[in-house]
Formats: structure tokens, C-alpha cells, sequence
């Protein structure tokens, strides 16, 4: 359970910015009396300078609050509950919104802070007006930005994958940990992380085990002898499985898959609720069969079997 002083709105966060924004505004009240005995050019630059200050600012103060906002809806969906599929789209969405949102607000802020300077605008327009050039560049790099953003919309929205979210991709095992405005970064079971563009997960193949419901079946294969009798092998199972509580009680299956000139294959199927626990699963399986089939059928393990033949006398 989340606790309530984890869910209260921590409106302090946004003290620092808030306070800087009123004393921003209270200077640029007394400005004219500060500046009673400067020149005009003086004068008009220290508004420009303050005017841009309180712009920068503001975005500052705006983005806090958003920030602050966002986090405390967060804190309402519990991420540790067992079945938290609904609570990793909304984490997932918001993450994502508050990632653009705070983009926005910046250029916003920034833009109409560098507006109170007339050789701002004018050196921009010559730089954008003479150097076709640079503008090819800024358009490849607006339209990959762009792709970008649409990428990251479509997985806030249609959810290929969510915050938390089990995945296989590039071979490695992980959950998903963050999802930024330009990459993704998958937390490998080993604890790496595998960072890759946003793009990839709009473009490319991958397997997501949560896309949902958290519950997964597992396998185990298991080499025995051509003798050894399956049933054994089935009830077995069943005990096994009763005994942890890794099993979720719904998949216990065993069959014969294979066969070859010296063994057969027989394959455990159980299931359990997470993948985490899934993994274990078999693993327990594995070493409870295997020392099940040492003491009680130790000879219908896989064996070597060769005749010689002799001349006769």
C-alpha cells in the first residue's frame, strides 16, 4: 500500500523558482526608481535583461508545478502491486506527457526571453536568411525530432510497452526502467541497461511478456531413458508444483515432445504469475525432478547401451 504522506502534493519543490519569480517582479516594479539616474540606453537594457530573467523564470516556476502535479497522480497507481497493468499505461503516459510538456514550457520561456533583445531576433533572421546550409541541417534535425516525438506519442498512447514492462529485445532479457523523449532504457536481469531510440520500438520486433496480464507459463525439458515411465514423471509433477508457491495453480502439464536413438524428451509446463517468479518456477522444477529421478528411477536416466559381438567358438 502507498502511504498517505507519500501521495501529499509537495508544493515546496517549487519554493526556489517561485520565490526567485516574485523578487523578479518586485525588482522590475522598482526598476524605475533604481534606475532614476541612468541613461535611457541604460535604462531600456536593464528591462530587457529583467524581462528575460522573469520569462526564464516563469518557465521555471510552471514547469515545477507541472512536474509536481504529474508526480503526485503517479503516486496514486501503485507500481508494486502484483497486477499493476493498469497503474504501468497510466505511469507510462504521464512519464511521456510530462517529458513534452516540459520541452514546450523551455522553448516557450527561452523564446520570449531572447525576444526582448532587438539583436536577438536580428542576428537569428540573417543567420536562417543567408546560410541555406544551416536551414538543411535544421530541417533534417527538426524531422528527426520530430520522428521522435511522434514515436513517443504512439507509445504513450497504443502502448507497445509501458513502464515496467518484461521484454526480450536484442537478445537480452529486462524490464522496461525509463522512457525519455529520444530512447528507452531496459533494465537486463543482470542489472545493465540496454539503451535504445524511441524509434526502435515502433520499427522493430521485439517480445513484450506483460503486454496483457503479468501471468506466464514455463518450460523444462528433461533426457530420460526409453524405459522410464511418464506417468511417474506427471504425478511427480503435481507434487512438486503443490508444495511452492511459486505455481499459481492454473498450468500443470507434462508430456513426451521428442525422441531420438538414445533418449526421449519430456517436457514439464507450468505457469506461474510474473515472470520473475515463472523463472524460478523452473528452476525449482528442474531440481526437484532431477533428484526425484536419482533416488527413486536412477537407472531410466539416459544411458549408453552397446552389444558386443564376438566370434563364436
Amino acid at each position: 500500500m502507498i502511504k498517505n504522506q507519500e501521495v501529499k502534493i509537495k508544493w515546496h519543490r517549487a519554493a526556489l523558482p517561485l520565490l526567485l519569480l516574485i523578487i523578479a517582479f518586485i525588482s522590475y516594479g522598482f526598476l524605475p526608481q533604481l534606475t532614476s539616474e541612468f541613461t535611457q540606453e541604460t535604462i531600456k537594457l536593464f528591462t530587457q535583461i529583467l524581462l528575460s530573467i522573469i520569462f526564464l523564470l516563469g518557465g521555471w516556476t510552471i514547469n515545477k508545478l507541472i512536474n509536481i502535479l504529474i508526480k503526485h497522480s503517479m503516486l496514486k497507481h501503485d507500481m508494486t502491486k502484483s497486477n499493476n497493468l493498469e497503474e504501468r499505461k497510466r505511469h507510462t503516459r504521464m512519464r511521456y506527457v510530462r517529458i513534452v510538456i516540459n520541452i514546450v514550457i523551455f522553448l516557450v520561456s527561452l523564446a520570449l526571453a531572447l525576444r526582448q533583445f532587438d539583436g536577438m531576433r536580428q542576428i537569428s533572421t540573417s543567420i536562417l536568411a543567408s546560410a541555406g546550409i544551416i536551414g538543411i541541417m535544421l530541417a533534417f534535425s527538426a524531422q528527426k525530432l520530430l520522428g521522435n516525438i511522434l514515436a513517443g506519442f504512439e507509445i504513450a498512447f497504443t502502448q507497445p510497452v509501458r513502464i515496467d514492462d518484461v521484454v526480450v529485445v536484442e537478445g537480452e532479457w529486462g524490464r522496461i526502467e525509463e522512457i525519455n523523449a529520444t530512447h528507452i532504457v531496459v533494465k537486463i536481469w543482470d542489472q545493465r541497461r540496454l539503451v535504445l531510440p524511441i524509434t526502435y520500438f515502433v520499427e522493430k520486433p521485439f517480445q513484450n511478456w506483460t503486454k496483457t496480464s503479468a501471468d506466464i507459463w514455463g518450460t523444462a525439458e528433461f533426457f530420460v531413458d526409453y524405459t522410464m515411465p511418464v506417468d511417474a514423471m506427471r504425478k511427480e509433477l503435481t507434487k512438486i508444483l503443490k508444495k511452492t508457491d511459486l505455481w499459481d495453480g492454473k498450468v500443470n502439464s507434462l508430456q513426451v515432445t521428442g525422441t531420438n536413438d538414445k533418449t526421449i524428451t519430456v517436457r514439464a509446463l507450468m505457469s506461474a504469475k510474473d515472470s520473475g517468479k515463472g523463472w524460478d518456477l523452473r528452476c525449482f522444477v528442474r531440481e526437484e525432478m532431477i533428484a526425484f529421478l536419482q533416488k527413486k528411477h536412477p537407472e531410466k536416466l539416459p544411458q549408453l547401451r552397446a552389444r558386443v559381438i564376438g566370434k563364436r567358438k
